[in-house]
């Protein structure tokens, strides 16, 4: 996967790290459910990351059957891999009812420590440090509620809207900021007074994403220009941010 950063851990994520790591000692799935844009999937990769394994992520739709999925499954088994099925809920009820089937087939090669089981009438073998793990947002539309049979291969884990102050002020931290406390809240307080007054666009994102941008922009002027103070650093990157985001309304940023 490359160096490519780790999450900031915060009680959250150390709530789902624990619910996804005894999923997986009792031979089930991990379903984190919430809000979209909270870490659901990246809390899954870098749990992966972590261990040393490979995270596959599958986007789910109404279109995939249960041999798509039965494919994806046996290539998981075979490999040792973890697979995360994000906005599994969008598949098809008729659907969910034989995946749920394949995967009580695979937890029981799994508990009985199979070598090799028979899968959708081919024999395959099998790697005891895969893991299934699904994500979904409750209450999108186009979301299906999940059968009882699915429901009883998954520990649920709800994700809420992340300490965006605490990643913020220790993302700075990592960037090399020695005034993170100050321009963590800044930032915050930036985001949080755009995502309430502003007007409600389609391409707007006030969330961890696009916060996340800004913050690797401004590790990366400071980086550029060692001398210069650090206020200005983080008020060139909201000017970046504010750029990139939006034209329409930049008279709200230069009231703030």
């Amino acid at each position: 996967m490359g160096l490519n950063g780790r999450l900031v851990i915060t009680p959250l994520t150390d709530r789902i790290y624990l619910t996804l790591t005894q999923a997986l000692s009792m031979y089930l799935g991990g379903a984190p459910a919430g809000p979209a844009g909270t870490g659901k999937t990246e809390s899954t990769k870098d749990l992966a990351k972590a261990l040393g394994l490979l995270c596959v992520v599958t986007n789910c739709g109404e279109g995939m059957d249960y041999m798509a999925v039965g494919k994806i499954f046996s290539g998981l088994a075979q490999c040792g891999a973890w697979g995360c099925f994000d906005e599994f809920n969008r598949i098809d009820a008729s659907v969910l009812s034989v995946i749920s089937s394949q995967m009580q087939t695979i937890r029981n090669a799994l508990m009985l420590h199979c070598k090799t089981f028979q899968f959708e009438g081919q024999e395959i073998t099998m790697d005891d440090r895969m893991g299934i793990f699904i994500t979904m947002n409750p209450g999108y539309a186009g979301r299906t509620e999940l059968p009882e049979s699915v429901k009883a291969l998954f520990r649920p884990v709800v994700v809420i809207v992340p300490d965006l102050q605490q990643i913020c002020e220790i993302m700075l931290f990592s960037e090399g900021f020695l005034l993170a406390k100050v321009l963590a809240k800044k930032m915050t307080v930036l985001y949080k007074l755009a995502r309430e007054q502003l007007s409600k666009q389609s391409h707007y994102d006030f969330g961890l994403r696009a916060l996340k941008s800004v913050l690797v922009m401004a590790g990366e002027l400071k980086r550029d220009s060692p001398n210069l103070n650090e206020v200005v650093t983080g008020f060139v990157a909201c000017d970046w941010f504010k750029l990139f985001s939006f034209s329409q309304e930049m008279s709200f940023f230069f009231l703030w």
